[in-house]
């Protein structure tokens, strides 16, 4: 089927069509750097660096922009209680939040403009929206006055009377309207600070997306990405500001991910029981096991975050480990370095009973993935292909001699796919015990008694070792060539 993509905007889903052909333009909102980055804080960038995955897959070229905020009021009161600057402040949380993307493989983003890189850019867009009577200023500040925009609310779908209550909006007694918000700020002394015509200042957190993302996509782009929290007021006061300055249409299309949970409360920095720092996830976790966490529900819907559940997910993702280890067992060679089709195109299972049941499983991933980017359907069929390849490869009378070549076929598949989840890059940082270590000669000792015992007919005390095994933790898989030994399920 077509791509199709759900538009907040429209509320519906709508064939996928870009403003140029064979390019997409796709901006998405960064983070505000003023503290160490939380698992929240992946969300977005794993979701859309999937997206981008996939349309490059679909034979698009896609230029992906996520901006920094590295100049905001939670900066400077952050840098206030840290007793440093602003500058550096940004500049250590920024590399913190890079270490993390790169730690989860989301390795597609073209452009991270800094907010301060393009202040000029600001001023020119406040300066045309006061000149088109969008804009007024006011004792060194700037609003936008809402009031001047009819469609001022089309996003978030609500009335603007309606949208105040509980939303990011700073009261002043300059606004001629509550909901005006800044677009220019005057700076207080010991603030950061930049000239302008409206004296020293600084920009508003919505004109910077605006000027950032317009300078690198042009005025009208494709896709406009973020959280499902800042479609007010955020993205709601940046499509406004950005229409009422070009007179065009700003983002085609707004797609706004769920959001991560722990224990049913939305993860938030204001609530410093829910925040779980990626630096120590990612000390306890493989990367494969937290970027799995964000890509197993459809993105538009929130993420249920907690130990048990990754637990859950890494036992889940061993079927994956057990097959790449009995495909280089097989074949001599590592699922790693398998080369696969990095675009899409007919696969033919010609009269093999194994790969006509994956090619049946590869069209449900795409079309999971061709229905708004269902990362969750699409994850269920790569379990389904990996299910198929273990039992292939395990099943008795396999013979590599004149099975190999269709086995191959279905790991090439199963490698296309998840490159395109961005899953199984490389291998496990912290590998199982191997033949070498204490344990393994002593699950090896065991596996030749118990296959003893069975040769003596003794099922019953067979069975109580491997029941016992498995309490504690170690799998046996009987194969025709022999007993084999895992940790784990």
């Amino acid at each position: 089927m077509p791509l199709r993509v759900y538009n907040t905007l429209t509320q519906t889903k709508e064939p996928f069509q870009t403003v140029l052909p064979g390019k997409v333009g796709m901006y998405v909102c960064g983070p505000t750097v003023y503290s160490q980055s939380h698992i929240g804080h992946m969300v977005g960038p794993v979701i859309f660096d999937t997206i981008k995955r996939y349309l490059r897959y679909l034979g698009f070229e896609v230029t992906w922009v996520v901006n920094i905020t590295d100049v905001d009021d939670k900066l400077i009161v952050q840098a206030h209680k840290d007793g440093t600057s602003v500058k550096e402040l940004a500049e250590r949380v920024t590399v913190d939040y890079l270490s993390c993307l790169n730690a989860l493989g989301v390795d597609g983003i073209d452009h991270m403009p800094r907010a301060t890189e393009h202040i000029a850019d600001i001023i020119a867009i406040t300066r045309g929206l006061i000149d088109k009577g969008f804009a007024y200023p006011a004792q060194g500040d700037v609003y936008f006055d809402v009031t001047k925009a009819p469609a001022y609310g089309k996003l978030s779908h609500r009335d603007p009377e309606e949208l105040q209550a509980g939303a990011r909006i700073e009261p002043s007694s300059l606004k001629r309207h509550p909901g005006d918000f800044a677009l220019w700020k005057s700076s207080k002394p010991g603030e950061p600070a930049w000239d302008s015509p409206w004296g020293p200042g600084r920009p508003g957190w919505h004109i910077e997306c605006s000027a950032m993302s317009m300078k690198l996509l042009g005025a009208h782009f494709d896709i406009h990405g973020g959280g499902l929290d800042l479609v007010f007021p955020h993205h709601e006061n940046e499509v406004v500001q950005s229409e009422s300055y070009t007179g065009e249409t700003f983002a085609t299309y707004w797609l706004h991910n769920g959001l991560l949970t722990k224990d049913g409360k939305k993860i938030s920095k204001s609530d410093p029981g829910t925040i779980v720092l990626m630096s120590d996830l990612l000390r306890a976790h493989d990367p494969d096991t937290l970027r799995a966490l964000l890509l197993t529900s459809h993105y538009r819907r929130p993420i249920d975050y907690g130990p048990s559940r990754l637990g859950e997910l890494s036992r889940g993702l061993q079927a994956f480990h057990r097959c790449f280890a009995r495909f280089e067992e097989l074949s001599g060679d590592s699922f790693y370095k398998l080369a696969a089709p990095e675009a899409r195109s007919e696969f033919d299972a010609g009269d093999s009973v194994l790969l006509k049941e994956i090619a049946e499983h590869r069209g449900r991933f795409l079309d999971a993935m061709d229905d708004d980017f269902n990362t969750g359907g699409a994850i269920g069929e790569l379990y389904d292909i990996v299910h198929a390849l273990n039992r292939f490869a395990n099943a008795p009378g396999f013979d590599p001699a004149t099975a190999l070549r269709e086995y191959r076929a279905g790991m090439v598949v199963l490698k296309e796919l998840a490159q395109i989840l961005g899953l199984f890059r490389q291998p496990l940082a912290r590998p199982e015990p191997d033949q070498d270590s204490l344990t393994g000669p002593l699950l090896n000792l065991l596996v030749e008694l118990r296959t003893q015992v069975r040769k003596e007919k003794n099922f019953k005390l067979a069975d109580e070792i491997r029941n016992r095994l498995s309490a504690l933790g170690v799998t046996l898989e009987d194969r025709p060539e022999g007993t084999v030994w895992r940790i784990g399920s």
